[in-house]
């Protein structure tokens, strides 16, 4: 029996061409090429997903150094000393105080020499 599928094949390329929406020339327009840029875009999505983990990380390790060093210090002399004193801070809050309040960020880096 002969099927149909109109429908169905036009609502799979319609989806493709709506995630294309934006691309240049016929990336946008026409289906196969859609197709590949889609494919493309999503393999870089994921990877990159993973890739922002280590750039925010890298970030927050620069930002702490620098901090750390205009009290003293240096980035694994004040890791090292925050984990001996038991003070469980991420370095993404220990970034954000760096910035936003370098008073309390002294405070401490006093507390984790002492």
């Amino acid at each position: 029996m002969r099927v149909k599928r109109g429908t169905v094949a036009r609502s799979r390329r319609k989806k493709v061409l709506d995630r294309a929406s934006g691309y240049f020339s016929a990336g946008s327009r026409l289906f196969t090429v859609a197709k590949e840029i889609n494919d493309r875009a999503l393999v870089y999505a994921y990877r990159d997903r993973k890739t922002k983990k280590r750039e925010f990380r890298k970030l927050w390790t620069q930002r702490i150094n620098a901090a750390a060093r205009l009290n003293g210090t240096t980035y694994s002399r004040l890791m090292g000393n925050l984990k001996k004193a038991e003070i469980e801070l991420d370095r993404k809050i220990l970034s954000d105080l760096a910035i936003f309040d370098p008073q309390a960020f002294t405070e401490i880096c006093k507390k984790a020499e002492s």
